[in-house]
């Protein structure tokens, strides 16, 4: 049996990073994520790692583009201004198939905002910043546990498809500690790097890694076969837990730490003699449509909480394909949703239907 440990969520992130065999971290301080670099700048060379607080989030992402074009396990994280500085790096590295790891943990905003949790990157993760057609998976943890084991898998995904993998926790997620187990993940078969940059010995012919093509038809066939490695994400990784949905009368969907709340709301609301159940996505992208096709014949609404003004509720909408209608409550800023709040605006939604 592994023992448990208590850490605080950006440590652990940290050190299930190295776990994973993460072998170069770039990044720059920001708020609510600065122990993940500072864990990294202490334990990276512990494990045969290279650690580099750059001048820039501009600096840190094309560092990180260059380790990930010499084949190296690479991890860069930062806080949702800093997020967005990377944008141009993360569509480069898109762009040119490199895999990499890029933790955003989310504050509220917009423009600095405040170093409080918040759920408003939602769009940044999942439709993405960066210029062109490109894509990439993002996983929203709901505990320091599920963080860890997110952080893990995401090498894998990232090597797997030759893609950058982006993993959303909120503040809350970064600061507050919880118990942590590092368990052994089932590792997928991992193709072999030929593509890397990691010099030729003489052996072979120099890989040329780039994402700039100047002749359209080109250009046009490798977004064509982008594409189509963006359809394999979406049918093969995505991730939902589905909670409580048996005879519910209104479902919740909620994501990250949000998702808590809404299952103590759900506890209330059983309480008073009210069927809830809950869809939590944990990949934001690729969405989890097929379980709004499965929610029970006896729902009347769907109820879609966020720390945020509502970004999570384009895809719920469309996703539930006009069969049910959908309602939002959110609070932001750094406010999070508390379980009597959802209480009684189902109570609202349910008093409106009957």
């Amino acid at each position: 049996m592994m023992s448990k440990v208590l850490m605080k969520g950006n440590e652990a992130i940290g050190a299930a990073a190295i776990k994973a065999g993460c072998k170069a971290f770039f990044g720059y301080p920001i708020t609510p994520q600065n122990e993940i670099p500072e864990y990294m700048s202490r334990e990276m060379a512990k494990s045969g790692g290279v650690f580099v607080q750059a001048e820039s989030e501009v600096a840190a992402i094309n560092m990180v583009y260059g380790a990930a074009g010499a084949g190296v396990r690479v991890m860069t994280s930062s806080s949702s201004p800093g997020i967005a500085l990377k944008q141009e790096g993360i569509t480069y590295i898109a762009g040119a198939e490199l895999p990499c790891v890029i933790v955003d943990v989310s504050r509220g905003g917009p423009g600095l905002g405040s170093i409080q949790p918040s759920q408003g990157d939602y769009f940044i993760a999942t439709r993405g910043g960066g210029n062109g057609d490109y894509r990439h998976i993002a996983l929203a943890p709901a505990s320091i546990q599920e963080a860890v084991d997110l952080v893990t898998e995401a090498f894998d995904i990232a090597d797997y498809y030759r893609n950058p993998v982006f993993v959303l926790a909120d503040g809350m997620i970064g600061q507050m500690m919880e118990p942590v187990e590092f368990h052994d993940m089932l590792s997928r078969e991992l193709p072999e790097k030929t593509w890397a940059t990691d010099g030729t010995k003489n052996s072979r012919k120099p890989n040329i890694i780039n994402s700039l093509a100047l002749d359209p038809a080109v250009l046009e066939e490798h977004n064509i076969k982008l594409d189509k490695k963006y359809q394999q994400m979406e049918r093969n990784e995505v991730r939902v837990e589905v909670f409580n949905m048996e005879e519910a009368e209104v479902v919740l969907t909620a994501y990250g730490t949000t998702a808590r709340v809404a299952k103590n709301a759900i506890e209330l609301l059983e309480a008073e003699g009210i069927k809830a159940g809950l869809i939590r996505p944990i990949t934001l992208w690729p969405f989890p449509h097929q379980a709004f096709q499965e929610i029970p014949e006896t729902a009347k609404a769907i109820l879609t909480v966020e720390m945020s003004m509502g970004q999570m509720i384009d895809d719920v909408k469309i996703a539930n394909e006009g069969r049910l209608p959908v309602h939002f409550y959110g609070r932001s800023g750094g406010m999070c949703p508390e379980p009597q709040a959802i209480v009684d605006k189902v109570k609202e939604i349910l008093g409106g239907v009957k």
